[in-house]
């Protein structure tokens, strides 16, 4: 009797392992999925778009009057001294004895002299904003070492500063390149009242600033028009960079915003600061055959010059604009996450199953999203969930 109720018991078991077999055999396998953890790391916010250095202050050297120039020896890159003989102009034989001439010149002359009483009261105002923002940085940093602004208000202060700064620097460049040209202006005006058949130089056309020539547009000896370019000039040692940005991204970009520049040449990676942002969009179309609208944005460098050695002017580099930033911020990756109606939502893998939670996003970054809701440090969640991860749905974790 005994014997015979082992083996019921016997049979019994093997009926429920083998049941139990069946029904696993049956299940369906887990699904391969890629999976990733939810974690706390720095996170960036930017905008990125190819931009172009352009020099801050470039000069145009053109004839002041209808006249016969000498062949221009400077080439593209040569540096130049402010003050220093750039263009040799002679009166043309034709114009010496006309009396009309002699009216026009004496007309250039009192023009010249209008722009220059111009362009110092320019400079002098200049002077007056130039002192104010030194005043006002000044104060700024006393208030930040308090604690009373912040440091976006210092930096806004020191870029205010700067820029009247270089207000000033140009004001003080137009005020000699006025001076330069009343002196023309006067030159011509006495070789056409003497009435003399003189064609020696008659005026000497002067640099207005200390830097590099950008480039000749004339090098051969012959007669140019009033206003025809000769070269340009300027100083390769403060540059800008400009940057088309699609309009809805400009519209988070401000003045004092970080810019980071890459991919201009070298490994290091040069700083700077947003200095203005026009206030003109532009329509432009992309290479797709889609119509954009675009907005300049002129950033300078913070870096110190000699970290960006060898950049000149017309130089590519990649600008990409700080628009939030923080050191510590929970995030999950981009492509964990999927519109759910109104909201957001992710897989989360618990005990080998796909469960699906609603997630409050924030700030979102390429490839990773601000968790404010929804999700914990050390949750896995499924990377890019196809048609086939649904509620409870077994899986088999890949983690990246």
């Amino acid at each position: 009797m005994m014997e015979l109720t082992r083996r019921r018991i016997a049979i019994v078991v093997l009926a429920v392992l083998g049941a139990a077999l069946l029904v696993y055999l049956l299940l369906p396998s887990p699904v391969d999925v890629q999976a990733a953890r939810v974690g706390y790391a720095p996170l960036q916010v930017i905008v990125e778009e190819e931009g172009e250095t352009r020099v801050k202050d470039r000069y145009v050297i053109s004839s002041p009057v209808a006249a016969t120039i000498r062949r221009i020896h400077l080439e593209a890159g040569d540096r130049v001294r402010q003050g220093q003989p750039l263009v040799f102009l002679e009166a043309p034989r034709a114009s010496i004895l006309d009396v009309r001439a002699r009216d026009e010149a004496q007309a250039g002359v009192r023009a010249a002299e209008a722009r220059l009483e111009q362009a110092r009261e320019q400079a002098r105002a200049s002077r007056a904003a130039a002192d104010l923002a030194a005043t006002e940085l000044e104060r700024s940093r006393a208030l930040f070492e308090s604690g009373a602004v912040s440091r976006q208000a210092l930096d806004e202060a020191q870029t205010a500063a700067s820029q009247a700064d270089a207000n000033l620097e140009a004001a003080r460049a137009r005020v000699a390149t006025a001076l330069a040209e009343l002196e023309a202006a006067r030159a011509t005006l006495r070789s056409v009242s003497e009435g003399g058949g003189d064609t020696g130089v008659q005026d000497i056309l002067r640099s207005p600033v200390t830097g590099s020539v950008l480039a000749v547009h004339r090098k051969s000896a012959g007669f140019v028009n009033v206003g025809e370019p000769l070269l340009d000039v300027g100083d390769v040692d403060r540059l800008e960079v400009w940057t088309d940005v699609l309009s809805q991204d400009a519209v988070s970009i401000r003045p004092g915003s970080r810019v980071v520049f890459v991919r201009w040449g070298r490994d290091a990676t040069l700083e700077g600061v947003v200095d203005r942002i026009e206030p003109q969009g532009i329509t432009v179309v992309s290479a797709l055959g889609v119509e954009e609208q675009r907005v300049q944005v002129v950033a300078v460098f913070r870096s110190p010059r000699e970290t960006w050695t060898g950049l000149g002017s017309g130089y590519r580099v990649l600008s990409r604009f700080v628009i939030w930033e923080h050191d510590r911020v929970l995030q999950a990756p981009a492509g964990a996450l999927f519109r759910v109606q109104d909201g957001w939502a992710a897989f989360v893998i618990e005990n080998g199953r796909a469960v699906l939670k609603q997630v409050t996003v924030g700030q979102r970054s390429g490839l990773a999203v601000q968790v404010l809701d929804g999700l914990d440090e050390g949750d896995v969640v499924i990377v890019h969930p196809d048609e086939s991860i649904e509620q409870g749905v077994r899986v088999s974790p890949q983690e990246n």
